[in-house]
């Protein structure tokens, strides 16, 4: 059963439409009381659709406060806020007390549905031994998880995360470091949701400038500017009925996340060139390797903004934190060279083996990556040991190695962080390419390492 709670009896009567040709039961209050009433009847309600103003005062406060009394009532009933645009910084206060999302009026059918859906699903009541106490080999039988390799603790509660999220329309947040597979994550979410025969768009938001975003994002009609000689498709189209990911969003600038903000918030967006609004609907999935909560308190990310993309939260921890998938990682990686390079005779001594899960890796599993694929390439050989990936690391790293072991506790894995990017700095003499690549780093990653260990560099490079 949903409860609606809204003044205008307009809009009680069209959600209520709505709702009943979804198959959905609804039951209407026009006020606080009349709302109270029906939460301590014996009927219980599923989900609660509730209006920010639902009297003469239109501040919102009216909402929050029985959003409040709700979830005293019952803090696990989900709760959908309805807010015209001028109401959403009261509706991020609301997402705050508790609220499961915000929907903007005018709504979105298909998206306002989504939504419901999504809230139900999550707040399923019923136990999940299916899912929950699924091992590494179970969770595989049931999903599509074949390239996340690993088996530690950490990242099988993940995977029970991401199997149980799939299904859904939830909007998801993916946080970890550079180089944790951030990018795998949000292909399994995709392969195992209901979209996964539609397109799965992968956006880098960190290398479109704020003067492309639009072009990019929304396209183009040729003559929208002068430099288009042509029509363009932009990627929310070519995501269409599927999902779109948006990597590195913690680099857009403000400007580009007020744009991007309507898109998710209304599901319609404008090409260039043609003011005719276009319908959306596309399930969303972000990363990012920044701390997105700390830029909202910089004021470098906008606050909705973030309550938007994150009602999910997957968190990725980093491969020095589950080093015992490291050699796991190295023979998938070796078993792909095989086939690659035609070396089917490729090895590796368990004491490299050994070697490789005791280092501090900051490029995490793509630094791996392509010290695995460097050191077969350059060494030649098909039986690989220590010394062979000692020679492809950065100079004197055996003498930092040793001054941590020495010295533990004495240098933070940051600090370590430091020296070995300013080794490489040293070893390729600046060139931020060499740089990156030799770290597992994408440029964007290694300029902010730069600027945070204030590190000098050629920014012509």
């Amino acid at each position: 059963m949903i409860l609606i709670i809204d003044d205008d009896v307009a809009v009680r009567t069209s959600l209520g439409l709505l709702l009943k040709q979804a198959k959905y039961q609804t039951v209407t209050a026009a006020g606080a009381k009349s709302a109270l009433y029906v939460l301590h009847q014996s009927q219980p309600i599923d989900l609660i659709i509730l209006d920010m103003n639902f009297s003469m005062d239109t501040s919102g406060r009216d909402g929050l406060e029985l959003l409040g009394q709700i979830k005293e009532l019952n803090p696990k009933i989900p709760v959908i806020l309805t807010t015209g645009w001028g109401s959403i910084a009261l509706a991020v206060e609301g997402m705050k007390a508790g609220a499961f999302d915000f929907i903007s009026k005018p709504w979105n059918n298909e998206h306002l549905l989504q939504t419901i859906h999504t809230a139900l699903h999550l707040n399923k009541t019923t136990p999940e031994p299916d899912n929950s106490n699924l091992n590494r080999k179970q969770l595989n039988q049931q999903y599509q998880f074949a390239n996340i390799i690993g088996e530690d603790p950490a990242l099988i509660q993940i995977l029970r995360q991401i199997g149980q999220i799939s299904a859904t329309d939830a909007s998801v947040l993916i946080e970890g470091e550079s180089g944790t597979g951030k990018e795998l994550i949000a292909e399994a979410i995709h392969q195992n949701s209901l979209r996964k025969n539609q397109n799965f768009v992968k956006v880098n938001l960190g290398g479109i400038s704020s003067s492309l975003f639009e072009s990019e994002m929304f396209g183009h009609k040729k003559g929208a500017f002068t430099d288009a000689k042509g029509d363009r498709v932009g990627r929310f189209e070519l995501a269409n009925k599927g999902s779109i990911f948006l990597d590195e969003i913690g680099e857009l600038d403000l400007s580009s996340q007020v744009k991007l903000l309507r898109v998710l918030q209304d599901r319609t967006y404008e090409v260039l060139g043609d003011s005719k609004p276009r319908q959306l609907d596309i399930r969303v999935i972000c990363a990012t390797n920044r701390d997105l909560a700390e830029m909202v308190a910089q004021g470098k990310f906008r606050e909705d903004l973030f309550y938007r993309i994150n009602l999910i939260t997957v968190k990725l921890p980093a491969l020095r934190e589950r080093p015992q998938d490291i050699p796991l990682l190295v023979k998938h990686f070796l078993q792909n060279l095989q086939k690659t390079y035609n070396r089917p005779s490729l090895q590796i001594s368990e004491t490299a083996l050994h070697y490789l899960a005791q280092q501090p890796l900051p490029g995490n599993i793509r630094e791996l990556k392509n010290l695995v694929e460097r050191t077969v390439l350059v060494s030649g050989k098909d039986y690989l040991d220590i010394s062979d990936f000692q020679s492809q690391q950065p100079k004197n790293l055996k003498k930092a190695e040793n001054q941590v072991m020495t010295g533990l506790g004495m240098m933070t894995l940051e600090e370590m962080e430091a020296v070995l990017i300013r080794q490489s700095m040293e070893q390729h003499k600046g060139n931020i390419s060499k740089v990156a690549k030799s770290l597992g780093l994408s440029r964007g990653a290694l300029y902010r390492r730069l600027e945070k260990f204030d590190i000098p560099y050629d920014a012509a490079d």
